[in-house]
């Protein structure tokens, strides 16, 4: 006898929708002004939300655009799980992982943006967007800790944890070298910066020969 399907919850499906809404929209208005200003009351019609909804998902304006902005980190996250689960996998490891899935071809392009649209300058960055910045790197650390995790099922799921957590916070003080050293642009020698202190973070965190 066949099994019978599990019932669908149409209120979990329908406040899944509404919240996929209001984050596509909070990164809409985003591209369209190149900023993050942009008020509650916008952000609700460019959903086709109310008011109300915006903060059924969200304790503030600033929490959604921190998930905004970090759904683009962890996008990056997702195309190194596809890319590693294509590849061979015998001799990788888990700081080989973490500086492949954070190479000047993956992540300057959305660091760039970010520090575009978070705003400030290169000379006076914007405090608020600093911690924009900090919360959605938070946001790809943890869903990094999530991925080498089924990529290396064996690992001490505790070193695994550390390691990705210095990894981030190193790549928090990577942004600011880069961007000191290149206005944060994203051109073929601004690439090659970021390759190089990405290389000067991998040899800090080089894990010891097994």
């Amino acid at each position: 006898m066949p099994a019978t399907p599990a019932p669908i919850d149409r209120r979990a499906a329908l406040k899944a929708k509404s919240r996929k809404a209001i984050l596509d929209a909070a990164a809409a208005l985003m591209r369209e002004r190149r900023s993050t200003e942009f008020s509650v009351d916008e952000l609700a019609a460019a959903a086709d939300v109310s008011r109300r909804t915006v903060f059924n998902h969200f304790d503030s304006l600033e929490a959604a655009v921190t998930a905004a902005a970090g759904g683009l980190l962890v996008d990056i996250v997702d195309a190194m799980e596809a890319e590693a689960a294509s590849a061979s996998g015998d001799d990788a490891t888990v700081l080989g992982d973490l500086a492949a899935a954070a190479s000047a071809e993956h992540l300057v392009p959305t660091v760039a943006y970010l520090i575009e649209v978070l705003g400030g300058t290169v000379e006076q960055p914007s405090e608020r967007g600093a911690v924009l910045m900090q919360r959605a790197v938070a946001l790809f650390t943890e869903r990094m800790s999530a991925a080498i995790a089924r990529r290396h099922p064996r690992a001490d799921s505790l070193q695994v944890a550390l390691l990705v957590s210095a990894f981030s916070g190193g790549l928090l003080g990577l942004v600011e070298h880069w961007t000191a050293a290149t206005g944060g642009a994203d051109t073929a020698a601004s690439r090659r910066i970021w390759n190089d202190l990405l290389e000067h973070l991998v040899a800090v965190l080089r894990e010891p020969e097994s």
